[in-house]
């Protein structure tokens, strides 16, 4: 845990307030997801919300990413730069949003439906759901990281779903990423110990797929291989003695839903 900076509670405190204007959105963003509108729209609509809520989108610059937040779409897995077009019915949309507020920062993500959507767009909905939301419950105090891993892997495959091992949670506060890596699958790792202080991110991405990915053309865009759609939903959470607290989420009782809200 040396490279590892816990937070006081009043640190949490302070991230809590980069993030709650995340949650906020995701909940306004629902009526947007419809066939026809305008991705510039969405972005619009998005910048237009944080500077309301007084906090500034910090993905634009972050290891050179051009863009405020990211838009992907189906089978774009992450980082998706998506600027123009027009939803389509059936469409699944993934937005990922990172933001600073006094110096500290929020991340979380959540994947819309489109009007109609197919029985496997569905399923890797629910999937991505239940299994991020596994992976929270998974995190206790006096635990080990690596059960966040087998969680996730665990409630994907029980519905015919791949976890993406190559993108990964991690730490957050001051920074956008900080130590610890949060691994979405179950691999051997060295044991990390779950203590009180701890703030990370919980965001695997799910596919129907083989979780196979290439970089676009665009130069930052991830795509399945395969052509397989995904699904992802990310959440920033702090641990304490005796629980974890969502940051990112309207309602902690939210985890016990069977299908994501807002959707």
């Amino acid at each position: 845990m040396m490279d590892v900076e816990l937070k006081t509670r009043l640190e949490v405190m302070r991230i809590k307030a980069a993030c709650t204007p995340i949650w906020k959105l995701f909940k306004e963003l629902g009526p947007f997801m419809v066939s026809g509108t305008d991705i510039a729209d969405i972005r619009g609509f998005c910048s237009s919300f944080l500077q309301k809520h007084a906090v500034r989108p910090a993905l634009r610059g972050f290891n050179g990413f051009p863009e405020d937040f990211c838009i992907s779409i189906n089978n774009i897995a992450a980082h998706g730069v998506v600027r123009e077009g027009k939803l389509q019915d059936g469409d699944l949309v993934s937005i990922d949003i990172t933001t600073e507020k006094d110096g500290w920062h929020g991340d979380a993500a959540w994947t819309y439906g489109v009007g109609n959507l197919s029985a496997a767009s569905r399923r890797i909905l629910k999937a991505a759901w239940q299994a991020t939301n596994a992976g929270i419950q998974a995190l206790k105090a006096g635990g080990y990281l690596n059960s966040v891993g087998v969680a996730v892997e665990g409630v994907a495959g029980s519905f015919g779903c791949s976890v993406l091992p190559n993108f990964v949670g991690h730490g957050i506060g001051r920074s956008i990423h900080e130590d610890p890596k949060v691994i979405h699958t179950a691999v051997s790792q060295l044991p990390v110990p779950v203590v009180p202080g701890l703030v990370l991110t919980v965001e695997p991405i799910l596919t129907t797929g083989n979780g196979e990915t290439n970089l676009f053309d665009d130069g930052w865009s991830q795509i399945t291989r395969d052509g397989a759609r995904t699904a992802q939903f990310e959440h920033t959470v702090a641990v304490f003695s005796d629980h974890v607290e969502v940051l990112t989420m309207e309602k902690d009782s939210y985890i016990s839903l069977d299908f994501p809200p807002y959707v």
